[in-house]
């Protein structure tokens, strides 16, 4: 079976690296690969940039009235819409995610595109009081090229958060999906174009750590957007200083899922079952850690692993499939390296996922689910981000102690909360550090709510009218129209 060909999208058109290098695509669920890609390297990149830049200078995009931009941002939309069914199978064969969830990502992707339509009128400034003969505003002004780099997790619905928020306010943009997952970013670029947003406005370069590197550090992007790790996101912090680099980053965490005694939990099962395996654990807002109320510890947690063992792991592109396999072998690897690491810290193993053959995909990197129970919240198991379906159990025995061990860690991104008290709700939402704190509603999300990370889970804001100021820079105007003349001299 020939591969795909998967090519950079730079000034408008497919191209292939300087150098003609190439890399594989690998279909998580057969261990084999699907597609060929061009590997970029610094000159493609800088390439794509000075493309950015062209088209910026132009006046094609940045410059085009915000109705004209939003009907094309509009049509986008629709486009990714009418394509879902041909988009999610890409989406599939190279995450290995269940094809349904895969459209699932990609409608959500159009209606974030759909949101971001209406922001292009929303750019607004401020005017200041100011001394008689003097006029004060101020505006809002892109960048000029925005380099948004996104991991593998959510590859077609991440490319579009960090298309959709530059674009809405007039920048361009140069896109570097991880080198895992690249299929569908070409083929954004591609809709971008038949939607009728000018050449050079969306350009993708593919490649690995090295190409992402050679973005976050190129002296003519003064904007970086990044979803992927805190090691990385750090790197890209230092990497930035030099020049001053204004950085957006959504990276790890190590969110608690916290059950009270006094929830509704028939819901709470659901929603921990969720929140815990979905995407084989592969999101870094996961809940895994659970934490449970000594009071109802035992029978909750005993009901949690039976209903855990009928997850459905299989192929993708079955309807019945929940999860699918993981991103590779070397996060499978990853993953069986953290099993072993809770066994020897003495945390219980109730249920060991091991890796696990699914017919016709026996290389696929399938692996079931893994509950540990009696996990001390210093744990390794309970810290680190596992990024795979591994859940961290333990109880408290009051507020006070559910607080203190969902906030150690160094992580801040999300929370859950289960209870039907109002008032532990709303104490629960003011003491938990975390950028999003979900109560009886695990990973609910609208795109004109605002989300950031705290501590190292992120910096800046991301999603809603907020993301103006995220992909802008602010401008003042001081207007002396009065003639009043300077005593200087």
């Amino acid at each position: 079976m020939s591969l795909k060909q998967v090519l950079h999208i730079i000034d408008g058109k497919e191209t292939a690296s300087v150098s003609g290098r190439t890399f594989e695509s690998i279909n998580p669920a057969t261990g084999q690969p699907w597609a060929s890609v061009a590997y970029g390297e610094s000159e493609d990149v800088n390439r794509a940039v000075e493309s950015g830049w062209r088209a910026f200078e132009s006046g094609t995009w940045s410059r085009m009235p915000a109705t004209d931009q939003a009907q094309r941002m509009r049509t986008v939309s629709r486009l990714i819409r009418e394509r879902a069914d041909y988009l999610a199978e890409l989406e599939t064969k190279d995450t290995g995610k269940p094809l349904t969830a895969a459209k699932g990502d990609i409608l959500g992707a159009a209606s974030v595109f759909e949101y971001f339509s209406q922001i292009p009128d929303h750019v607004l400034g401020t005017t200041y009081p100011s001394d008689p003969g003097y006029f004060t505003y101020s505006r809002r002004e892109p960048y000029g090229v925005v380099g948004g780099i996104a991991p593998w997790n959510f590859p077609f619905m991440l490319v579009v958060w960090k298309t959709a928020g530059p674009l809405a306010v007039g920048n361009s943009v140069v896109l570097k999906m991880a080198e895992q997952t690249p299929v569908t970013t070409t083929e954004f670029a591609k809709i971008c174009l038949e939607a009728g947003i000018p050449p050079g406005v969306v350009n993708v370069v593919h490649g690995d750590g090295e190409t992402g590197a050679a973005l976050a550090a190129h002296p003519r992007v003064p904007k970086i957007t990044f979803t992927g790790s805190t090691e990385v996101g750090r790197s890209i912090i230092r990497s930035s200083a030099d020049a001053i680099k204004s950085v957006h980053l959504e990276l790890g965490g190590k969110s608690p899922n916290i059950i009270f005694a006094d929830a509704n939990l028939d819901q709470a099962m659901a929603g921990s079952l969720f929140t815990s395996f979905f995407n084989s654990g592969q999101i870094c807002t996961t809940g895994s850690r659970l934490l449970v109320a000594e009071a109802i510890a035992e029978e909750f947690i005993e009901k949690f692993h039976q209903r855990a063992k009928k997850i459905v792991v299989g192929d993708p592109m079955q309807s019945n499939t929940q999860l699918g396999p993981l991103i590779s072998q070397v996060q499978l690897q990853r993953v069986q390296n953290y099993v072993k690491v809770g066994k020897e810290a003495g945390a219980r193993v109730l249920w060991e996922g091991t890796p696990t053959k699914i017919p016709g995909h026996d290389q696929g990197y399938f692996f079931q689910p893994t509950i540990f129970t009696q996990v001390h919240p210093d744990m390794r198991i309970a810290q680190e981000e596992i990024f795979g379906p591994v859940l961290s159990v333990m109880t408290f025995k009051d507020d006070e102690e559910a607080i203190r061990i969902a906030n150690n860690t160094i992580y801040g991104l999300a929370a859950t909360v289960w209870t039907t008290n109002l008032s532990r709700a709303f104490t629960m939402a003011d003491r938990l550090d975390a950028g999003i704190v979900w109560t009886n509603c695990p990973h609910y999300l609208k795109w004109n709510v605002p989300l950031e990370g705290h501590r190292t889970s992120g910096l800046g804001e991301d999603l809603g009218l907020e993301s103006i100021k995220t992909f802008t820079k602010l401008k003042v105007n001081y207007i002396n129209y009065g003639g009043h003349q300077m005593n200087w001299g």
